[in-house]
């Protein structure tokens, strides 16, 4: 159970970790942004940021399921992740928190090219209140290389040490969206302090990012000691 609790903090840290990150912060402004022009109307605001959050955590949801039932819908691959699965994860996570402080990079994770969410991007922007749940959907798809990173790279191995398929995209999900969502609020309250609050989460950012990678790198040593030579 303790073990549980400690995957779903996980997998929200991680989701909040990329809501900062400079990528998928960039599509939650314009998400801001198009939740903001309800400004007038303060429970459609809310209702515009939740429905984000939820757009988002639906994604992720799906991404996550499809991705663990593909690797135990084949038969090998089921038995090669319990068997070797302990053997492989701390040199992974040694990569994913080079990853994570910008030491590797791999540009085939960037989504910036991606003309087909672009465009449906454009075509939900519209849409509404309802378009805020297919706009967190579509951002949610806009992989960054951060985030496709702490997705796949620590997410998806959470889902499968917790033996859940849902729970932890969900949580991670509603972390991404947390800074639409606080946007939301001051944007309802009024608050004249926007930029300043923004300001200060590109700061954040960066020693939140800093110190996460650091982690994961320092967990991955311990793992690779531990599982691989067995110390």
């Amino acid at each position: 159970m303790i073990e549980f609790w400690i995957g779903v903090a996980s997998a929200f840290w991680f989701g909040v970790l990329t809501s900062i990150s400079p990528c998928p912060l960039a599509t939650n402004i314009a998400a801001v942004s198009y939740i903001g022009r309800k400004a007038a109307h303060t429970r459609l605001l809310f209702l515009s940021g939740i429905l984000y959050a939820i757009g988002r955590m639906f994604a992720y949801m799906v991404v996550g399921i499809l991705t663990v039932k593909g690797l135990y819908a084949i038969s090998s691959m089921s038995f090669f992740l319990q068997k070797y699965m302990n053997l492989f994860l701390g040199p992974f996570l040694i990569v994913i928190g080079m990853m994570v402080l910008d030491i590797i990079s791999f540009k085939f994770l960037n989504s910036g090219g991606n003309s087909f969410l672009e465009s449906l991007q454009n075509k939900f922007k519209d849409g509404g209140v309802v378009g805020s749940f297919f706009l967190g959907a579509i951002f949610a798809l806009a992989f960054c290389p951060v985030s496709a990173a702490l997705f796949f790279g620590s997410l998806i191995p959470i889902s499968l040490k917790i033996n859940s398929l849902f729970i932890a995209p969900l949580v991670y999900g509603f972390g991404t969206a947390i800074p639409v969502i606080v946007f939301a609020i001051l944007i309802g309250i009024g608050s004249k302090s926007i930029s300043t609050v923004f300001n200060r989460i590109t700061i954040f950012e960066k020693w939140v990012r800093i110190t996460t990678g650091i982690v994961i790198i320092i967990i991955g040593i311990y793992l690779t000691i531990t599982n691989v030579f067995n110390l």
